[in-house]
């Protein structure tokens, strides 16, 4: 297979209609422009479907409705773009419509900056909209991975009904690599005919709504999700362990910032301190089991979790270990990127090791 050199957002695009995208809806904000751009050119040439809407909010009730007719559709936008559509995802999340969206994430809170970031971890992972509802969050680390995964994220948001977010930062987006176009496996495809597309020989019409008024009724919607959110967490958790077997120090980092931490702990090694690294590859579900059992295990001594934020993912890493061993903390804020030689000088304090 030959490797390609890609522009992150523009292989994103790619994989998406890869991945059998049939429309797009969206919105332009930087970093991430280069997807609608990419799209408004290939979507007319696969007989797909672009529209730059006059909004975000108007971008994410397109694919709510393209959904509901049935058609796979997706959005991508940045981080105070996808706070504008948090109503959407929830109404989606309610009337089981899937859809994949996009987060080129970039400093925040407000408008920002626009470097790379991972302050929107606790908006994609909680929910950011109104109720109970998950939707299935995904964190590459890199753009292969990046496009793997979306040529299986409409099929991922078919089978459970059920919105994916990816949370991806801006170093991801705009960054070159090479990739290599890989024959993904794929889901059967799913029954669509609760879509709202006619009747199509029905005796009846198919309405899709998220308003239930009584009590028992949305009690009973609500614990029907909770069932499907429960699956995915048994099937669909992801994860990679590096270097964990015989660490003392984990280094607990998802994205970009796993790549930085991979060459730490590699660093950490070789200066004779072991360092493993656990890269969560989805945010929700949490790989929290794997985190646990690294907690029991008797040669570990502390958990680090590394972060471009201000202390989000930790929490889940606190929560996972319990009290277990010390979790402690270390991140970069606003687009500025946490450095090699500052994690490794973190781990350098928690051990007790002076240089």
């Amino acid at each position: 297979m030959e490797r390609e050199i890609w522009k992150g957002s523009e292989a994103i695009a790619e994989a998406a209609i890869r991945g059998g995208c049939q429309g797009f809806f969206g919105y332009p904000i930087t970093p991430q422009n280069e997807i609608p751009e990419y799209m408004s050119k290939r979507m007319p040439e696969v007989g797909g479907v672009f529209v730059q809407s006059e909004s975000e909010l108007a971008a994410i009730n397109m694919v709510y409705g393209a959904a509901a007719s049935g058609i796979r559709a997706m959005t991508s936008s940045s981080s105070p773009g996808i706070s504008l559509k948090q109503e959407g995802i929830s109404y989606m999340a309610a009337c089981e419509l899937p859809g994949v969206i996009v987060n080129i994430n970039r400093g925040g809170p407000g408008l920002g900056t626009i470097q790379p970031s991972q302050c929107d971890y606790f908006q994609a992972t909680r929910g950011g909209g109104n109720g109970d509802y998950r939707t299935l969050v995904f964190a590459p680390s890199d753009l292969q991975e990046t496009v793997d995964i979306m040529q299986e994220a409409f099929d991922i948001a078919d089978h459970y009904r059920n919105p994916v977010l990816f949370l991806l930062d801006g170093l991801i987006g705009q960054m070159m690599e090479p990739i290599v176009w890989k024959d993904i496996p794929r889901r059967p495809l799913e029954d669509k005919s609760w879509a709202a597309s006619g009747r199509r020989g029905r005796d009846h019409n198919n309405f899709i709504t998220s308003l239930l008024m009584d009590v028992q009724t949305c009690e009973s919607h609500n614990l029907k999700l909770l069932e499907k959110y429960k699956e995915m967490e048994a099937k669909e958790c992801r994860y990679e362990e590096i270097m964990t077997e015989d660490a003392e120090y984990i280094l607990v980092a998802y994205g970009t910032t796993s790549r930085i931490a991979l060459t730490a702990a590699e660093n950490l090694r070789a200066a004779g301190i072991k360092t493993g690294v656990l890269r969560p590859i989805t945010l929700w579900p949490y790989p929290s089991k794997a985190v646990a059992e690294l907690a029991d295990s008797s040669h570990v001594k502390a958990f680090l979790s590394v972060e471009m934020s201000t202390g989000q993912m930790v929490e889940d890493v606190r929560l996972a270990v319990n009290g277990k061993k010390p979790v402690e903390f270390f991140g970069r804020t606003g687009g500025m990127i946490p450095s090699v030689s500052e994690i490794e000088n973190k781990i350098r304090e928690m051990a007790g090791v002076t240089k």
